[in-house]
């Protein structure tokens, strides 16, 4: 019954760690990093709070290729509310106030959002590398295809974030213990082995997968614009306008999620390595800024989701109305495979 005590700071048990600790970090510290969380849940919130929305709104949103893109709203909203919001809080307190339990829920909760989120990045990738480069055939992208790699994102994020609540791993508290996570800093055997595990299963794969479907899109449409060459150059600009989203998609991957992993193989790979609390916690951050990046990248980045989600944004108007290029990664995926299938040359 150890792992579901908890105490909230107090006068009888001062030295708590859910209890004020002014000597990890001044109070000051507490309220700056208090405001940049609201901000960025603030915006996170009302990003995929619009998406969700204007999907409801838009018949002509509600098309399997989307699924993935809505999904990764939901997962991105779930994360803000309860890790955005909550670090809000604490950090505006300057500790950690809900208690051992509230530990838990919160590490799991965060955890449960974000690499659903992961995962369906991944999904986004494989989807896409399958509509454009068809490695299937004649097999076509189906409503059930879209409905399994949502359903799989969450499963796959359920099992491997729920073994801590029984006993293979734990929640801690992390950084200037204000939040909550995978418990990176034990010795034990039992727990570095969950720790390898949920690395190599729940970031090192994904991202493979990433890099590896991304890569084949981008030979595809190398090799379309070699066959199209004729056509004025219009293909060749396609080309460079959709390899300039993948560079942005990937490198935001490795802004928000790499430096947290880095962080987190580090803490477990070497026993004596000592991180400071305030640096700690600035992969925790940037894994958290996601929320923000994800719906701009892929949502708004996407001309069909744009052109319904800026009126709803801003009363009506939509700066980009009048865009006439409006050749975003999506129309390309729809154009592109419409093309003969490649065949290395």
């Amino acid at each position: 019954m150890d792992n579901v005590k908890f105490a909230i700071g107090s006068k009888e048990n001062p030295l708590s760690p859910y209890s004020p600790n002014e000597a990890l970090m001044p109070r000051i510290g507490y309220t700056v990093l208090s405001i940049i969380m609201g901000v960025v849940s603030t915006a996170g919130i009302i990003l995929n709070v619009t998406v969700i929305v204007t999907t409801l709104r838009h018949r002509k949103l509600r098309q399997p290729l989307n699924y993935a893109l809505v999904n990764l709203a939901v997962a991105d909203l779930g994360a803000a509310l309860t890790g955005g919001l909550m670090t809000t809080v604490t950090n505006g307190m300057g500790y950690f106030s809900l208690g051992r339990i509230g530990c838990v829920i919160e590490g799991f909760a965060v955890a449960f959002f974000g690499i659903a989120a992961l995962c369906t990045v991944a999904v986004i990738a494989v989807e896409r590398f399958f509509v454009v480069c068809k490695p299937l055939g004649s097999i076509m992208f189906r409503t059930n295809h879209a409905v399994a790699g949502v359903a799989f994102s969450w499963v796959w994020s359920l099992i491997w974030n729920t073994p801590p609540l029984f006993g293979w791993g734990s929640y801690q508290l992390e950084g200037v213990k204000t939040s909550c996570a995978p418990n990176w800093y034990s010795r034990d055997p039992w727990n570095i082995s969950y720790i390898l595990c949920y690395f190599l299963l729940c970031f090192a794969i994904p991202f493979s997968i990433i890099v590896i479907s991304y890569s084949q899109l981008l030979w595809a449409l190398r090799q379309v614009a070699r066959l199209h060459m004729s056509e004025g150059g219009t293909t060749a600009r396609v080309e460079v306008k959709v390899a300039r989203m993948v560079i942005v998609m990937v490198l935001a991957f490795l802004l928000t999620w790499l430096p947290y992993a880095a962080f987190a193989l580090a803490v477990i790979t070497y026993h004596d390595l000592h991180i400071s609390p305030i640096i700690s916690t600035v992969p925790m951050y940037l894994a958290k800024s996601s929320t923000i990046f994800n719906p701009i990248i892929y949502i708004f980045m996407n001309k069909q989701f744009r052109d319904c989600a800026v009126p709803f944004l801003l009363c009506g108007r939509n700066p980009w109305a009048s865009d006439s290029e409006g050749l975003e990664a999506e129309t390309t995926i729809s154009t592109v495979s419409k093309s003969p299938k490649v065949s290395p040359a």
